[in-house]
């Protein structure tokens, strides 16, 4: 299911990023409103999956839940930053990781 998640995103940002003007037909505008609309349900089913798995705890490697919702957050705001942008200001130059895997510390030292 994390792999589903990170195509996800991965398109997404492709998607977003790869556009070099403003959103100057409808037809664009309406797929733009389509992809913040999927944002929307992705970040629905990742809570929804984080409270599924707070449950079990005894794997090794977890999901990174939380970096994946701030990596929706910043594609929506680039999608919307697009579709209504208020002024020429620079973009923000972080990266997205798009590395999903935390290891569960153990309870045991190792050796």
């Amino acid at each position: 299911m994390p792999t589903v998640f990170c195509r996800i995103c991965c398109l997404l940002v492709l998607t977003t990023f790869n556009s070099g003007s403003y959103a100057a037909s409808a037809h664009e505008q309406d797929q733009l409103s389509l992809i913040l609309q999927q944002l929307n349900t992705i970040e629905y089913l990742a809570i929804r999956a984080q409270t599924a798995s707070s449950a079990e705890s005894t794997e090794r490697y977890r999901f990174d839940y939380p970096r994946l919702t701030q990596d929706i957050q910043r594609i929506r705001q680039g999608v919307q930053g697009y579709l209504s942008p208020s002024r020429a200001q620079p973009r923000d130059p972080r990266e997205m990781v798009g590395d999903y895997r935390l290891e569960t510390p153990s309870a045991e030292p190792s050796p």
